[in-house]
């Protein structure tokens, strides 16, 4: 009996392993796959594919995806805060506007003072004589302020044209002989203004000439005049040598 089963046991084996072989599927199934796709991919070799294939995909499901929903329209009307903020903001650039336009104003106004300011005390530094002409013109224009005024007492009781006008042609003519050098750069500013203004330059050029004939027509008498004197003394001078010379 132990030998019997002993046979048995060792021809199970080769037995087993037999119809293990025969019964073995010669195809592949796929997992993922369904019924009769298996059955297709068993008569077809070429849709074969091995169960764990890294390259397999999922198939892609032919279900169209859902619609996504529609959100309701919201309410476009501003919110009181929006407006608020609008009429802020509106505000801040009206403001800012005018902030700027009269900060440039007052830069504008600045600039221009201090252009002003610049002119003038570079036009009067411009009067003053050079230092190597030897003029002063602290004393010079002393001097000069003093004859103008002394002239308008000789002419007190005078008409008031004469009272206007003399002083005023005694301190030009003081001026003149006085300060020269800064009577000059007087009369170079003056003619600059004068220029503007054609008429006035006209008029300006024709009185200069008109005193400038008279100034020379006087000087030309006067030496007339000085000749006539110095002949008519050296003719009485020549009378009184013969009268001497006849009472000798």
């Amino acid at each position: 009996m132990a030998a019997r089963s002993l046979f048995r046991s060792r021809l199970a084996a080769p037995i087993a392993l037999t119809a293990g072989l025969i019964l073995m599927p010669k195809r592949s199934v796929h997992a993922e796959s369904s019924l009769s796709e298996n059955v297709e991919s068993l008569d077809n070799p070429q849709l074969r594919k091995p169960i764990y294939d890294d390259s397999t995909q999922t198939p892609v499901s032919s279900t169209p995806a859902p619609k996504a929903l529609t959100s309701t329209p919201t309410s476009t009307a501003p919110t009181p805060t929006d407006r608020l903020t609008a009429r802020i903001s509106k505000s801040r650039l009206f403001l800012h506007k005018y902030a700027a336009v009269t900060e440039d104003k007052t830069n504008d106004v600045i600039t221009k003072a201090f252009n002003l300011e610049h002119s003038f005390t570079s036009t009067i530094a411009s009067l003053a004589p050079p230092k190597q002409s030897g003029e002063k013109l602290i004393p010079g224009g002393i001097y000069v302020l003093i004859a103008a005024m002394g002239s308008s007492i000789l002419v007190r009781n005078r008409n008031i044209l004469l009272r206007a006008s003399f002083p005023v042609a005694v301190g030009i003519g003081a001026g003149w002989a006085l300060i020269p050098v800064t009577m000059r750069n007087v009369g170079d500013l003056a003619w600059t203004y004068e220029e503007r203004f054609p008429v006035i330059a006209d008029t300006h050029l024709r009185v200069k000439e008109s005193v400038t004939r008279f100034v020379q027509t006087g000087i030309a008498h006067s030496k007339m005049g000085v000749g006539m004197v110095e002949d008519k003394l050296g003719e009485a001078r020549d009378k009184v040598d013969d009268w001497v010379k006849q009472g000798k």
